[in-house]
C-alpha cells in the first residue's frame, strides 16, 4: 500500500495505539506465505513518516482473518500491548462486526452458543451445538439489521469470545452463510476473493489514557457493500 492510502486508512493513532481499517486480503500478521501484513505495512509507514533510524515496535492484541476487512488494533509499546491483551482476555472490549449473509436469520435478535475446534491441517473449523473432544465454547450475539443489496441480509454480530473463524461458522450453523465465504458454503467467489464480513465497531477504555475509545470503520468500497 502507498503511504497516502495507509494514512487514509488509519482510524485512530496516538503514542500507544494505531487502529487501521484493514483491507480484505491483507494478512494481520506475517505467515509462511511471506505476503505483506498489517504489521509490515504499519511498521514501514511509521518508519518512513517519522524518519525512525531503528526498528519500529508494533504488537497485535487480536487478529482478523485474511479475507475479512475492518478495524484492527496495533500497539506501539510493549506496555500498551500487555494491557490491551488483558482487555481482550477479560472481554472488556466491545467488538461488533457487520456481515452480509445469503439468508435472513431465524430471529431478529439472539445469542448463538456453539463448540468449535480448528483443524489446522485444513485451516477449517468444526462447529457443533454440543461439546466434543478438544472443542472450545464460542458465544456471539446477533441483531438482524436489514435486507441489503442483491437479496443479501445485513447482520450485526457482537463477539463474546474470540475463536478462529467463529462468526463464519456460527452464522453458517443457523443457515446464514456469509457472502463470498466458500470455505463454509458452496457459492461463487467475490471478485476480490474477500468475504462480506467487516470489523465495524470497537469500544474500549484506553489502556494508558483511561479514556473511552469508540471506533467505527467505513465499509469497503465494493459494490456488495454499497
Amino acid at each position: 500500500m502507498e503511504q497516502g492510502k495507509i494514512k487514509e486508512s488509519i482510524l485512530y493513532e496516538d503514542n500507544h495505539l494505531i487502529i487501521l481499517n484493514k483491507k480484505a486480503g491483507l494478512l494481520s500478521q506475517g505467515d509462511k506465505t511471506g505476503d505483506s501484513s498489517v504489521i509490515d505495512i504499519l511498521k514501514n509507514f511509521i518508519k518512513i513518516r517519522d524518519e525512525k533510524p531503528g526498528n519500529v515496535y508494533l504488537g497485535l492484541p487480536h487478529r482478523l482473518d485474511r479475507p475479512v476487512s475492518g478495524a484492527i488494533i496495533a500497539c506501539k509499546t510493549s506496555k500498551s500491548l500487555e494491557r490491551m491483551n488483558a482487555l481482550f482476555r477479560k472481554q472488556e472490549i466491545i467488538k461488533k462486526y457487520h456481515a452480509l449473509c445469503l439468508n435472513a436469520p431465524p430471529d431478529q435478535q439472539a445469542q448463538i452458543v456453539s463448540y468449535v475446534k480448528k483443524d489446522t491441517s485444513r485451516n477449517k473449523v468444526k462447529c457443533a451445538s454440543r461439546e466434543f473432544p478438544g472443542s472450545k465454547k464460542a458465544i456471539l450475539n446477533y441483531t438482524y439489521l436489514s435486507e441489503f443489496k442483491n437479496s443479501t441480509h445485513l447482520i450485526e454480530v457482537e463477539l463474546k469470545t474470540g475463536r478462529p473463524h467463529q462468526i463464519r461458522v456460527q452464522l453458517n450453523s443457523i443457515n446464514c452463510p456469509i457472502l463470498g465465504d466458500m470455505k463454509y458454503y458452496s457459492q461463487k467467489a467475490l471478485s476480490d476473493k474477500s468475504i462480506a464480513l467487516h470489523s465495524r465497531y470497537l469500544e474500549f477504555i484506553h489502556p494508558v489514557k483511561k479514556e473511552k475509545i469508540q471506533i467505527s470503520a467505513p465499509y469497503p468500497d465494493k459494490n456488495w457493500w454499497k
